[in-house]
């Protein structure tokens, strides 16, 4: 009696000649036996299904630690098909409703917009599209636009006027770039409050994949394009803090992390040794910490219940943030439309204020910055804060001792580091201590913010000045496909 109503459907069908029960039980597992016991777990193998002629095809994908699959390594995931024949018409067609109405169930998306960047990384993102993305979307049936990016901002402008209502989701091919530009983009919208909830989804096809890395490493998959797609495709979901960085009337909306001093300085200025691959940021890192540089300045923020003994007790001061000092390098001028930041009432939260000069300041907004570096081991979703980290006197050898635990997310354990989660944060960035005519630059997600004077590339325009700025957090604003 138990099994009648545990299985939704059991029949008998051929499977490579032979006859065989099968059986789909009610909680979505598909059971069968060709010489073997098989099974497949719907909702995370099954991903659609195709009739041709009396058999029905099951699109599936299986990986190596599975007991069906035939081989593989662990966590490599395998497309496979299985092929069974029910033994009438109408066991055929209610085999497909059965098997339609349990794929329906799980919510996943039908229709995508999807962004492919030819030009970031190794630019083989054309190349993991059609190899990795494209046939598991097509085998799950969905259907799909795809747009190639061609310049910055390109994909920015076109979220901003995109029909949404035609798609189930938005994925980016690319890096974290992409992602944030489409961020930013939804929340430029006059409907932005609908907008930013359209989920979005990312598969690994740039340098840094700090976003995805996080997402997968979530449930310890390794940051590849099949496993980033499937997530997208079994339509799982969660929340993502945005941070609004506020200077004057510029604003900027970030998903990922904001750095200044040695991580800003190694991720910017290492371009200019691009020709040696990924090597450049190991090679210029021990530059960095051999000429070890330090920047005056201050930081004030509110923190998360636990960490008030970061720092002295300060105020709230808006001077300089809604009006900016010129400074010798104007900002992009950025009209701004749509969602301001979070309606928070700063001049009433509990400050705190730590001086200069600094080695390092880093805010995260998730685990993992690239796929190579933990930043900010304790970073959560949609915790409403942001993970900062601080590095002020650090002698050179600590230092790269360090650097080299950010794989593993050892260096917050290191007594040179401080270590907070807060809800708000101010930066007034200054000079280096050493020499008082040179600043340095702001990175934001991996893009260059802010450029002060002496700088790498410091002729060149950037979004803001290299002046004080502003950070709050909106705790679960944006929606991302996500494996768990």
């Amino acid at each position: 009696m138990d099994q009648i109503v545990q299985d939704t459907l059991s029949d008998r069908v051929r499977v490579s000649g032979r006859i065989t029960a099968m059986t789909l039980t009610g909680d979505g597992r598909l059971r069968w036996t060709d010489g073997h016991q098989r099974s497949l777990t719907l909702e995370k193998h099954v991903l659609g299904f195709v009739v041709e002629g009396s058999k029905i095809r099951i699109r599936a994908v299986v990986d190596g630690r599975d007991e069906i699959c035939c081989g593989g390594r662990a966590g490599s995931v395998v497309r496979k098909d299985f092929v069974f024949e029910p033994l009438s018409e109408d066991s055929k067609r209610l085999w497909c409703e059965k098997l339609r109405d349990f794929i329906d169930s799980f919510g996943r998306p039908k229709r995508l917009y999807i962004f492919v960047n030819p030009f970031g990384g190794k630019k083989i993102a054309s190349k993991i599209f059609l190899d990795d993305v494209k046939p598991l979307l097509e085998d799950a049936n969905i259907q799909f636009t795809v747009q190639e990016t061609t310049q910055q901002l390109h994909a920015k402008e076109i979220v901003k006027g995109l029909d949404l209502s035609k798609y189930d989701g938005v994925v980016c091919v690319s890096g974290d770039g992409i992602l944030v530009e489409v961020v930013n983009g939804l929340l430029e919208r006059e409907d932005w409050n609908d907008a930013i909830k359209v989920p979005l989804g990312v598969v690994p096809a740039g340098t840094g994949n700090g976003m995805i890395k996080s997402l997968l490493d979530l449930v310890g998959e390794p940051c590849k394009a099949s496993n980033a797609i499937l997530a997208v495709i079994r339509g799982h979901k969660r929340l993502l803090d945005v941070a609004t960085i506020l200077q004057g009337k510029t604003r900027f909306h970030s998903v990922l992390m904001l750095a200044w001093g040695l991580v800003a300085d190694i991720d910017i200025e290492s371009e200019k040794y691009r020709w040696m691959g990924s090597a450049r940021i190991d090679f210029y890192a021990l530059q960095r910490i051999l000429y070890l540089r330090q920047y005056n300045g201050r930081v004030s923020f509110v923190p998360a219940p636990g960490f008030e003994n970061h720092g002295e007790p300060s105020t709230y001061s808006e001077q300089n943030i809604c009006n900016p000092i010129p400074s010798q390098q104007q900002p992009i001028k950025i009209l701004q439309h749509g969602y301001q930041g979070p309606d928070v009432d700063l001049k009433n939260l509990e400050w705190r204020i730590i001086n200069g000069p600094f080695v390092a300041v880093w805010l995260h907004n998730v685990p993992w910055g690239s796929e190579n570096t933990m930043a900010a081991p304790d970073a959560k979703f949609s915790d409403g804060y942001l993970d900062l980290i601080i590095i002020k006197d650090c002698p050179k050898l600590a230092l790269f001792s360090l650097l080299s635990n950010l794989n593993k997310g050892g260096h917050v354990e290191s007594p040179y580091v401080a270590y907070l989660k807060v809800k708000a944060f101010i930066l007034e960035p200054g000079a280096l201590t050493q020499e008082p005519n040179r600043e340095g630059i702001i990175d934001c997600d991996g893009e260059v913010l802010a450029r002060g004077k002496g700088t790498y590339q410091c002729d060149q325009k950037s979004l803001m000045s290299y002046d004080k700025l502003q950070i709050t957090v909106d705790q679960g604003l944006a929606t991302l496909f996500s494996p768990v």
